[in-house]
C-alpha cells in the first residue's frame, strides 16, 4: 500500500465516510462541511495518526464562474459547486511528513460566514485577514479581522469574480490640494479576451 493510500485510509477512519476524500495528481483533498470546520480541523491536528501540527496556507476561493467555458461533455451545471464562496487549507504533518488539503463551502453567498481556525493553528491569522479582505468572507471568532493588503477606504473585495478589473477609483497626487485624493476611474475599459479562445476575424471594423 502506498503512503497516499495509508493517509487517504487514516483521514476516512478518523474523519468518518461524511467527509468526502479525493485523490488526484497525487494528493488528497477532504471537502468538511461549513458547521464542523473547525471541529474536524481540531481532528486532523491532535489525532496521533495524522497529526497535522502545521497550516502552511490558507486561501479564499470564488467559485462563480467555475467552468464556465470549458468544452466536453460536462456540463458548467455538474462542475460548479453548490455554494459560491470556499475556503482551503493545506496542512503539514512534520511528524509523518504528510500533507493534505482541506475545503469548505460557506453556505451564504450574499455574506459568507465561516468558524475562525485561529485556534486551531495560529498562523492562519493573517491568511484569515487576507481571505477576508480579497474575497469578503467573514471569520467568525477572529481576534483581529480587518483588512490586510488594501487601502483603509478601499470598498469591495478585489479578487471576487464580479469585482471591475480596473476597480471602481484610483488615486493621485494633486500638487494644488498637496494631497493624495480619490476619483472615479478614468481608463476606459476594453475587451481582454486572450487570443486563444477569440472568434475569427475579432477586432476587425472595431
Amino acid at each position: 500500500m502506498s503512503r497516499l493510500e495509508t493517509l487517504q485510509q487514516q483521514v476516512v477512519a478518523v474523519l468518518g465516510p461524511e467527509v468526502i476524500v479525493t485523490v488526484a495528481l497525487d494528493e488528497i483533498t477532504v471537502v468538511i462541511a461549513a458547521d464542523r470546520w473547525e471541529e474536524t480541523c481540531l481532528k486532523l491536528r491532535d489525532e496521533p495518526s495524522l497529526r497535522f501540527e502545521s497550516c502552511v496556507d490558507l486561501c479564499g476561493v470564488d467559485y462563480s464562474t467555475y467552468g464556465v467555458g470549458r468544452v466536453g461533455e460536462v456540463s458548467q451545471a455538474e462542475l460548479k459547486p453548490a455554494a459560491r464562496f470556499a475556503v482551503v487549507a493545506h496542512l503539514l504533518s512534520i511528524k509523518h511528513n504528510w500533507r493534505i488539503r482541506v475545503r469548505t463551502f460557506a453556505s451564504n453567498d450574499d455574506f459568507p460566514v465561516l468558524d475562525s481556525l485561529v485556534k486551531v493553528w495560529p498562523s492562519v491569522n493573517w491568511f484569515e485577514r487576507e481571505a477576508f479582505d480579497l474575497f469578503g468572507i467573514v471569520f467568525e471568532g477572529h481576534p483581529d479581522l480587518r483588512r490586510i493588503l488594501t487601502d483603509y477606504g478601499f470598498i469591495g473585495h478585489p479578487f471576487r469574480k464580479d469585482f471591475p478589473v480596473y476597480g471602481n477609483v484610483e488615486m493621485r497626487y494633486d500638487p494644488e490640494a498637496g494631497r493624495v485624493i480619490y476619483q472615479p476611474v478614468s481608463i476606459e475599459p476594453r475587451e481582454n479576451i486572450p487570443r486563444i479562445i477569440r472568434e475569427d476575424g475579432y477586432g476587425v471594423g472595431r
